[in-house]
């Protein structure tokens, strides 16, 4: 099995000032350096070239999960979670191993313009290594875009469910957008918990800006009613559209005694006179 010899080893460490401004041209030309400080792709390409130099004099193997490339795979990956973070996108965080190809490429033919047959030999062995490196990076910057998506998901759905205090004993949660499992588990968790934080006793869902409503969202909206009830508040349903009760009874849905209303001040008067409050214009 062929390996990378001694004499490629010694010319990556003996031509790594060249191998820098090289690479660097390279990335700046793919715009994979895009959102990037200089100081920053200078520091990153300077550390990689050390560690892979390392890697490869220390551990006698071209395997990267070989435990001498322990750093290297934590430097990729600290590399692609940040370029993450920064919003750059898969090709541009891949490009920071393959742009370096052709500048090693161009040094292996110098070294071994005259030996063919170990020229299209190393050319082969690094060009894999390179290769699985990139892998390794695109995999990693995947799954650190995918938590960067799903936390900002859960942010979103924070923000979309705002409860709101809208008189003493009296809370309001807006819906707006379609109603799931995960979405609703977040309602109850933020709606439960400002009813503990409040001591309220009344608790209006507002489904105005729900676009339809079935036998899915139902559901959810009863399980929602539940946990409410459980806690030993009352719940009403504003925002009813005449659409959405036509769908309702299309369905043949038992929303099971939960008081609804046409609009959000119609439930806000039930839920003050519920109260003992009597509200009246001033003379």
């Amino acid at each position: 099995m062929a390996t990378l010899q001694a004499k490629t080893i010694q010319a990556l460490q003996d031509n790594r000032t060249d191998l820098l401004n090289e690479w660097t041209h390279s990335l700046e030309a793919t715009g994979a350096t895009r959102n990037l400080k200089g100081d920053d792709v200078k520091q990153q390409t300077g550390e990689f070239l050390n560690l892979l130099a390392d890697a490869l004099h220390n551990s006698g193997s071209q395997n990267i999960n070989h435990e001498n490339w322990a750093q290297t795979r934590l430097f990729l990956e600290k590399l692609s979670h940040s370029r993450a973070l920064i919003g750059q996108d898969s090709q541009q965080t891949a490009s920071f191993i393959f742009a370096l190809k052709g500048p090693v490429f161009a040094l292996l033919q110098r070294e071994y313009a005259s030996d063919g047959a170990h020229l299209a030999e190393q050319l082969w062995e690094v060009s894999e290594l390179l290769d699985g490196l990139g892998m390794h990076t695109i995999r990693t910057f995947q799954k650190s875009r995918e938590a960067v998506i799903k936390r900002q998901q859960e942010e979103l759905l924070e923000l979309s469910t705002p409860v709101v205090k809208l008189w003493d004993g009296v809370l309001a949660l807006p819906m707006i957008g379609t109603l799931d499992s995960q979405r609703t588990q977040v309602v109850m968790e933020s709606l439960l918990q400002r009813i503990v934080d409040t001591g309220s006793e009344i608790a209006i869902i507002d489904i105005t800006g729900v676009p339809t409503v079935d036998t899915l969202v139902a559901q959810h909206l009863l399980k929602t009613v539940t946990a409410i009830r459980l806690m030993g508040a009352d719940c009403i349903i504003s925002g009813v559209r005449p659409q959405i009760a036509q769908t309702i009874v299309h369905l043949g849905l038992d929303l099971q005694g939960v008081v609804t209303k046409a609009n959000l001040a119609d439930a806000l008067a039930l839920a003050l006179k519920r109260l003992g409050v009597n509200v009246s214009k001033a003379v």
